[in-house]
């Protein structure tokens, strides 16, 4: 991406302290859902399995290990992953101050954010009967992809690449483990 890309995407924000903060607030709105809804998944697993005597049972019926396990080993690979890559982000590349207040140098790529939106929405398509909350969590993380973009705190690349990652690790850990 050229500088004059990444000036017309994030203009639109920058340029409008209103819009900027919009963007502050959905990206936190977002990112606090997710903090609270897989949680309860959790939650709901664990006391759901415990009355069926499957707690125990994780690869037949164990969902709530699982449920755990997958986005947890995903999400530390994922950070040796970055931390190895050092990829810089947008502002430190342009010089330019990101409409998200982000002072972390490098570890942009793969955006852990994307990607953990997209594996714990894997993690909800999984283990409920219901797509419906798995579905609107994926949504959610479209929506966070072009937040983390047009708010100069990734490039395009990362948030890309987030997702492919989380999907891929749900689909690994639920369907083919």
């Amino acid at each position: 991406m050229k500088k004059e890309t990444y000036e017309r995407i994030t203009a639109p924000f920058r340029t409008n302290s209103k819009r900027a903060q919009t963007i502050n607030v959905i990206n936190k709105a977002i990112t606090y859902a997710i903090y609270v809804a897989y949680p309860l998944l959790l939650i709901w697993l664990f006391f759901t399995e415990v009355d069926q005597g499957l707690i125990v049972d994780f690869m037949n019926n164990g969902l709530f290990i699982r449920a755990l396990a997958v986005p947890l080993v995903s999400f530390v690979l994922l950070s040796v992953l970055r931390k190895a890559l050092n990829a810089k982000r947008p502002y430190e590349v342009f010089g330019l101050d990101p409409i998200i207040p982000k002072k972390t140098k490098g570890k942009s790529f793969p955006s852990r954010h994307v990607f953990s939106i997209f594996v714990i929405g894997m993690t909800f398509l999984a283990v409920l009967k219901s797509p419906v909350f798995g579905i609107i969590i994926l949504i959610m993380g479209a929506f966070l992809a072009i937040i983390r973009v047009v708010s100069g705190v990734h490039f395009p690349r990362d948030v890309i690449a987030g997702m492919i990652l989380g999907i891929l690790s749900g689909i690994i850990g639920f369907y083919l483990l």
